[in-house]
C-alpha cells in the first residue's frame, strides 16, 4: 500500500501533534538556607533566576525572587490553616504539569527536618522530573553564626533532637556529647529538667538562638538549671535552636556575628534603593538593616528643547567637552540618546569629565571612560582644580557641554570661564522633593525606631526634616561632609559623625567605627549593648 492509500484508509487517525501529551515541567527542591539570604547556594541563586512558579512557605522567602516569576504560598493554605506534607505534594506536582519551570524553596536543607522527601515522591509518582538542591541546614548554621561549634577537639559528637510534641527518653542524651535541639523553646523547662534527672550536671552551659543567621537574631546563654527562667525573661520565642553542651562556653571567644559594630541597627538612608544599593551591602557587612526613603524625585526639564537643540549639537561636532556634575545627569543624557536612536558612538572624538567616581562609573556602564575625574576633592571645586585652561593650539573648539539639574552652578560656569572655555549650561532634569513616606516610616522617625541616619548630601537633610520630620534626638545623625553636617546643625541636629572624605563607603565604615567605640564603652562599663533606639537621653538634643 502507497503512502497516499494508508493515509486515506485512516481518516480518522490523530495527527503527531494532537497526539502529544501535555508538556510535565519541572521542580527544584531547593534549600533557601536558615535565613540570610546570601547564604543561598550558586545552583540555588541559578535556578531562581531561571523560574516560573516560585512556591515558598515563609514570607520572607518572596524577597529572594526578583525575575518576576509567580509566586505562590507553600505554606499557608486558603483556609489559613499550616498546609499538611500531603497538600504541598499535591500543590508542586499542580503547578508543574502546567509545564512550569517550578522551584520549590525550603528553609534549611530539604532533606534535613523538611518537608522534601515527600513532596518529591509525589513528583516521582506523577512522573515529573525533579532535582535536590541541598541548602545550609539551620542546625550547623545558627550555631556557627551564636559562635558556639557543635564539635571541638575534646567534644567529637553531636546530636539532634527534635523536640515538638514529641515524647523523648531523655536518659538516651546522659553522657557529655553535644545536644541540638529543635523546636525547643515552648518545653524547655521539662528539657532541663528531664536532662538534669537523666544525669546531665545542672550547671551545664545551654545557648538559645532565635531567628539566627539574620540581623534581628538573639542568644540567651544560660544552664540548664536556669535556661527555663532566662528563656523566659529574655522573651525568646520560635524558631529557635538550643544547643547543650560544653562547647557553648567557647561562644564567649567566638561570637563574631552578633558583636557587629552596628548589629541590629535600623539604619535610615535618604535615598532610593537603586542609588544605596552598594551602601545597603556595606551596611549589612556591619550587621545593620538599612530602610532607604527617597527625599527628592528626578523629573524632566520643564523646558525639554534646550537639552534637544544641545545634543544635536554634541552629535555635529560642537563640543569639545561634556562635564558630568552626577549619576542623574548622566542618566538624563542617555535617556536623551536613546529618544533620538543614538549611542556610545555619538562621544566619538568628544571629551568626557566627571565630577567623582560614582559619576564616572554610570559612564562606564556605555562602555567608555571618563578622560577628567578629580584627584583631590570630588566635587565641582575639584574638577575645576584639574581642568585644562582653553588653548588655541591644542583645543581645536572652546565651548563646554555641561546637562545640569535645575540648580545653580554658577561655581563650575565660572571657573570654566575663567580657563577660556565657553560653556552651554543646560537643564537636562529638575529635582524636586519627594512624597512623604508611609506614616509608619514617619513615626519612627519622630519616636527614635530608627538607630541612625546617614546624610548624604545638604539636600538630605533640608528634605527629609520637610517630609517626614526631624530624627528623634536618640538617634545617631551622620553626614558625608562639613557642608552637609552644618546644614544638619542649622536644623536643630547633633552631628555625632563625620566622614573624612564625600563618599558613602567612607560614611559607612565612619558610622562602623562609631559603632565599634560605643560598644566597647558597654562592654568596658560592664552594662548590656543596648542599641541607640534603646536608650533614650532624658533631654532634648541641641546641636
Amino acid at each position: 500500500m502507497t503512502t497516499a492509500t494508508r493515509e486515506a484508509a485512516t481518516p480518522d487517525a490523530p495527527s503527531t501533534t494532537s497526539a502529544r501529551k501535555a508538556p510535565r515541567g519541572h521542580v527544584s527542591f531547593v534549600g533557601a538556607g536558615p535565613g540570610d539570604a546570601s547564604l543561598l547556594t550558586v545552583r540555588a541563586a541559578e535556578l531562581l533566576a531561571q523560574a516560573d512558579v516560585v512556591i515558598t512557605e515563609l514570607p520572607e522567602q518572596s524577597a529572594l525572587v526578583t525575575n518576576g516569576a509567580e509566586i505562590v504560598d507553600g505554606g499557608i493554605g486558603e483556609d489559613g490553616e499550616p498546609l499538611t506534607h500531603a497538600a504541598r505534594g499535591r500543590l508542586v506536582v499542580k503547578h508543574a504539569k502546567t509545564g512550569a519551570t517550578v522551584v520549590r524553596l525550603i528553609a534549611g536543607d530539604p532533606f534535613t527536618y523538611a518537608t522534601g522527601p515527600e513532596e518529591a515522591a509525589a513528583c516521582s509518582k506523577a512522573g515529573i522530573g525533579f532535582e535536590i538542591v541541598p541548602g545550609i541546614s539551620s542546625i550547623s548554621a545558627v550555631p556557627a553564626y551564636a559562635g558556639v561549634p557543635l564539635t571541638n577537639r575534646t567534644h567529637r559528637e553531636y546530636s539532634v533532637v527534635s523536640v515538638g510534641d514529641s515524647s523523648v527518653n531523655w536518659a538516651d542524651h546522659a553522657t557529655e556529647d553535644t545536644l541540638v535541639l529543635l523546636s525547643a523553646v515552648a518545653r524547655i523547662g521539662e528539657v532541663a529538667s528531664g536532662l538534669v534527672d537523666a544525669g546531665r550536671k545542672p550547671d551545664t552551659p545551654v545557648a538559645m538562638t532565635r531567628v539566627g543567621t539574620t540581623t534581628e537574631q538573639t542568644t540567651v546563654v544560660s544552664t540548664l538549671a536556669e535556661i527555663a527562667a532566662d528563656a523566659k525573661a529574655a522573651g525568646m520565642t520560635a524558631p529557635a535552636i538550643t544547643v547543650v553542651g560544653e562547647v557553648v562556653t567557647m561562644r564567649e571567644a567566638l561570637s563574631w556575628f552578633e558583636t557587629k559594630p552596628l548589629y541590629g541597627w535600623r539604619i535610615l538612608v535618604p535615598r532610593t534603593k537603586e542609588q544605596s544599593a552598594g551602601l545597603a551591602s556595606r551596611l549589612r557587612g556591619f550587621g545593620a538593616i538599612s530602610e532607604e526613603v527617597p527625599t527628592i524625585s528626578v523629573e524632566p526639564p520643564r523646558n525639554p528643547q534646550q537639552m534637544d537643540k544641545a545634543v544635536r549639537g554634541l552629535v555635529e561636532g560642537r563640543y569639545e567637552w561634556i562635564a558630568f556634575t552626577s549619576v542623574n545627569a548622566v542618566k538624563a543624557v542617555r535617556e536623551k540618546f536613546e529618544e533620538y536612536g543614538l549611542d556610545a558612538r555619538a562621544f566619538s572624538g568628544l571629551k568626557i569629565a566627571a565630577v567623582g567616581d560614582k559619576t564616572a562609573e554610570a559612564i562606564a556602564t556605555w562602555g567608555i571612560r571618563a578622560d577628567l575625574i578629580p584627584s583631590g576633592e570630588q566635587s565641582a571645586r575639584g574638577l575645576l582644580d584639574d581642568w585644562p585652561p582653553f588653548d588655541e593650539l591644542l583645543d581645536p573648539i572652546n565651548r563646554v557641554f555641561l546637562p545640569r539639574a535645575d540648580i545653580a552652578t554658577e561655581t563650575l560656569v565660572a571657573g570654566l570661564i575663567d580657563l577660556g572655555w565657553e560653556v552651554d549650561d543646560v537643564t537636562a532634569y529638575r529635582t524636586v522633593r519627594a512624597a512623604p513616606p508611609p506614616a509608619p516610616t514617619r513615626e519612627a522617625i519622630k519616636t527614635g525606631k530608627f538607630d541612625a541616619v546617614m546624610f548624604t548630601s545638604s539636600s538630605t537633610v533640608r528634605n527629609l526634616v520637610g517630609i517626614a520630620g526631624k530624627p528623634h534626638t536618640s538617634t545617631i545623625i551622620a553626614c558625608i561632609g562639613p557642608a552637609t553636617a552644618k546644614t544638619a546643625e542649622e536644623h536643630g541636629l547633633r552631628v555625632d559623625v563625620v566622614a573624612e572624605s564625600p563618599s558613602v563607603e567612607v560614611l559607612a565604615d565612619a558610622l562602623a567605627e562609631f559603632g565599634a567605640a560605643r560598644r566597647l564603652g558597654f562592654v568596658e562599663a560592664g552594662e548590656p549593648v543596648t542599641k541607640p533606639s534603646q536608650k533614650r537621653p532624658s533631654t532634648r538634643r541641641k546641636a
